[in-house]
């Protein structure tokens, strides 16, 4: 869970980072993931799981690619964050802040 960390489980009345924050990070990281594996790491059920990335795929910032018996995510960095407040700032922002190091960059062969 994301919370071995801290060696602690915070209050669960509210958080800093929304589930679907969690949920879009985890998968950044993790792009082979699976809804089960996901939803133990972060603490939330296999439905809401499901849910939240069904909301990322509805919205375009994660695609989802078939291999073999998986699926493999990729997000999509540039896009927006949601809240009005906030929509200057892409994705990708947000998830360097929680620890991504973003896409690798292919060299230009010359």
């Amino acid at each position: 869970m994301v919370f071995r960390r801290w060696g602690r489980k915070p209050s669960s009345r509210w958080a800093f980072v929304t589930n679907h924050a969690l949920v879009l990070a985890y998968i950044a990281r993790h792009k082979r993931t699976t809804a089960m594996e996901l939803a133990n790491e972060i603490g939330i059920t296999e439905r809401a799981t499901r849910k939240i990335i069904a909301d990322l795929l509805e919205e375009g910032y994660i695609i989802k690619e078939r291999e073999g018996r998986r699926n493999r995510y990729d997000i999509v960095p540039d896009l927006p964050l949601r809240n009005p407040l906030h929509e200057e700032a892409e994705i990708g922002t947000l998830l360097r802040v929680l620890g991504w190091r973003g896409r690798k960059r292919r060299e230009a062969r010359g």
